[in-house]
């Protein structure tokens, strides 16, 4: 019974969504960032929160298929996820990791690829203007959906982690800076467009929820993309004000230990607190036993078992590395592919974009492909807002040079 209400439920979801596939978009991105594979798997105690994701991600490629139905195919050569189903490819032929079945590499093929597949539609601009505010504000209404679970009884706004609080709302702190950070982009280009104290008070909002996350890396990300805005526009006494309050935080770091990323400062250990020493050795060890072409699409979530002492002990068998897992899964030919795409991708979607924009863009780009050497940044949740807000970003450039009808 619970899984047919779970069918008829996904029946009518789907209905709604081919109906109305703009509001289904703004819902899907406000869902993604509650980070319904926690809360809801803890309060339906399914233990099944790859399976949500899962359905999450297929959602989202569902989303894109019908944006391409409804407002036309662009082109898009230099589309990175042409380097997934490459790889997909050359996995087929060379043969699956041991474990790795072909319905997995098909998941997983949806789950890395869907996300860009955005970018394949010609969005109009009224659909872009509520993307843009839905991923800049999505973040509080998660922080907010946790305050009324967490008052209701039902789950827990933060985790007490080495002595340190770190805000997670409704879902896990990693993922909520995550989203937090895509907000600050899309803060950070609404802002060069269009300056307003609300753009501005929404910038502050997001990096005070990162703050409260304790996430070390989305917290450089923001500031230096922040820090070269202010360049750019000359905002010299700003600049300087946020050293001082960084000095103040340095001064009075006993007073602030609850605050994660003052509180690492003191810790002998904070360089590696996701256990990376003993998870990226079964990477390495798969990229050299098929350096060229890998073992497929998904075999990163194999090559450390679930059922595994590891992946019981740290609570994840993700690689925690990008360009491990990818070389692992396409090789060589599969990362370099990737990176050629991805460099092209963003020169061609940035090449249309107002000058300040467009570095703004190119340092946003640079710094995830930094960020992407210590986390999962291509196969989280929080890459499907990501790269739907890239897609809108080069779509909108596209669309601004079109003549008036």
């Amino acid at each position: 019974m619970p899984l047919l209400l779970v069918v008829l439920l996904l029946v009518c979801v789907l209905g709604l969504t081919i109906m109305f596939p703009r509001p289904a978009v703004i819902i899907w991105i406000l869902t993604l960032e509650t980070s319904p594979d926690s809360w809801l798997d803890r309060l339906l105690g399914l233990g099944e929160h790859e399976a949500i994701i899962g359905i999450m991600k297929a959602f989202g490629l569902v989303l894109a298929m019908l944006l391409i139905l409804s407002h036309g195919l662009r082109r898009d050569r230099y589309n990175p996820a042409f380097a997934f189903a490459a790889m997909f490819l050359t996995g087929i032929i060379h043969g699956f990791y041991p474990g790795l079945t072909l319905l997995a590499s098909v998941r997983s093929l949806i789950g890395s690829a869907g996300p860009l597949l955005f970018s394949f539609a010609k969005l109009p601009k009224p659909f872009i203007r509520m993307v843009v505010h839905a991923t800049i504000w999505a973040p509080l209404g998660a922080v907010l959906f946790g305050a009324l679970l967490a008052g209701l009884g039902l789950d827990h706004m933060y985790v007490v982690e080495q002595g340190a609080l770190r805000l997670g709302a409704s879902g896990e702190p990693p993922f909520l800076a995550g989203f937090a950070l895509v907000g600050v982009y899309a803060g950070l280009l609404e802002y060069l467009a269009a300056p307003s104290a609300a753009v501005i008070a929404s910038l502050l909002v997001n990096l005070l929820i990162i703050l409260l996350t304790g996430a070390r890396a989305p917290l450089a990300m923001a500031c230096l993309d922040l820090f070269a805005l202010l360049i750019l526009q000359g905002r010299i006494l700003l600049i300087a004000l946020a050293g001082a309050t960084a000095a103040g935080a340095v001064v009075f770091s006993g007073w602030l230990s609850f605050i994660r990323v003052i509180d690492l400062t003191k810790l002998g250990e904070a360089s590696n607190l996701s256990n990376r020493d003993i998870v990226w050795p079964f990477f390495q060890k798969a990229f050299f036993a098929s350096p060229f072409f890998g073992w497929g699409v998904g075999a990163g979530k194999v090559i450390i078992p679930v059922t595994s002492e590891i992946d019981t002990l740290l609570g994840t068998n993700a690689a925690h590395n990008e360009y491990l897992r990818i070389g692992a899964e396409g090789g060589a030919f599969g990362l370099l592919l990737l990176i050629t795409l991805m460099l092209l991708w963003v020169r061609r979607g940035t090449a249309d974009l107002p000058s300040a924009q467009a570095w703004i863009m190119r340092l946003i780009f640079i710094g995830f492909a930094v960020h992407s050497a210590t986390d999962n940044t291509m196969i989280a949740t929080t890459s499907s807002v990501f790269f739907l807000w890239v897609s809108c970003i080069f779509a909108n450039a596209k669309n601004e040079l079109k003549p008036a009808a």
